[in-house]
């Protein structure tokens, strides 16, 4: 049997939708002819996801943990109703269709590059190794991929948990260096700039010919963290969801900024970042905790003559960038290690 290189013939419920906006998968382990079964190893929760599950269970890991079985359940997915973000996962490929284009082989260790909230998904002995305090998720099950899904091979040289953690963010750095590109020395601005995706972007865009590295954090211990490293030129504590605090922070460190990049996992820094950002400047929505219907209608409201991208996880060679830059970087690695 041939699937739909798109996954339509797992949808179960809604029909005719695509697999990210269905409310329930078929799990079913026989594969289709383009395929690819991963035996499950570790997930790595989306930071917006683990955040509202943390805040909701006030921090009771057993709760966060049978919240999460019973989304999968009953899901078929790991699909958080309430941010819509899922996360990704590492495993080895235990069975390929015949007519699978992902070139994989049984027994590869990989990384799914593809959104959980999309990828058909079982967990077996009820997630007994994690206790629901952190991101990364030891777990045992399987996942199916799809024709068109993406997968890579984990690298040998890092360990698989920290090519997990960068594997998960890596079109953020991608998509900066690109747009970076597009300026000449323009001013960054990174909203979230101490953690994952906002450390690779701060090197990333300073890679790729930026002439100021704003960095904004909510708090001092993680300027503490950040300052010391040099990703940033200038390291301001301000709290992204106050509008004009953020603006203000920002034009005093430099700015305003000619790209802003928002990687926070809470809601509500819409405002702040087009405000930050100079007229004809580019903001860049990484937060799966981002309102999209705040940010046109704040942009609108504000007259801010801004263009909003969404960061949707894909550029081609987006893993192999992220990963190069950790290699390279012995700051973005280590504060990747900190957080694991």
């Amino acid at each position: 049997m041939t699937g739909d290189p798109v996954g339509m013939h797992r949808v179960l419920e809604p029909v005719g939708v695509l697999p990210q906006a269905a409310q329930r998968l078929d799990t079913d382990p026989v594969i289709r002819d383009d395929e690819v079964r991963v035996r499950v190893e570790r997930l790595n929760l989306d930071a917006a996801s683990f955040r509202q599950l943390e805040t909701k269970h006030g921090g009771d890991g057993d709760a966060v943990r049978a919240e999460v079985l019973e989304i999968v359940r009953s899901r078929g997915k790991m699909h958080n109703p309430v941010t819509g973000s899922g996360g990704m996962l590492v495993g080895t490929v235990e069975d390929v269709g015949e007519g699978s284009p992902l070139g994989l082989a049984v027994g590869d260790k990989v990384a799914t590059l593809v959104s959980l909230t999309l990828t058909p998904l079982v967990i077996e002995g009820g997630l007994s190794d994690w206790d629901g305090r952190s991101e990364q998720v030891p777990a045992d099950g399987y996942a199916i991929l799809f024709g068109r899904s993406i997968a890579a091979r984990l690298p040998d040289d890092l360990p698989a948990p920290l090519a997990l953690s960068v594997m998960d963010v890596c079109g953020a750095p991608a998509l900066t260096e690109r747009h970076v590109r597009r300026y000449d020395a323009p001013v960054v601005a990174v909203v979230g700039g101490a953690g994952k995706s906002g450390s690779l972007c701060l090197a990333a865009a300073r890679r790729a010919g930026a002439s100021r590295m704003l960095a904004v954090v909510p708090h001092q211990g993680e300027a503490d963290l950040l300052e010391p490293t040099g990703l940033a030129d200038e390291v301001v504590v301000c709290d992204a969801r106050d509008p004009v605090a953020l603006r203000d922070a920002v034009s005093a460190a430099g700015g305003p900024a000619d790209l802003t990049i928002v990687c926070v996992d809470v809601p509500g820094c819409e405002g702040g970042a087009i405000l930050a950002t100079a007229e004809g400047g580019t903001v860049i929505f990484f937060s799966m905790a981002t309102s999209f219907s705040a940010a046109a209608l704040g942009a609108e409201g504000l007259a801010a003559d801004v263009t909003m991208i969404v960061g949707n996880g894909y550029v081609p060679g987006h893993a192999d960038l992220a990963l190069e830059i950790v290699r390279s970087t012995p700051a973005v690695r280590a504060l990747l290690e900190r957080r694991l």
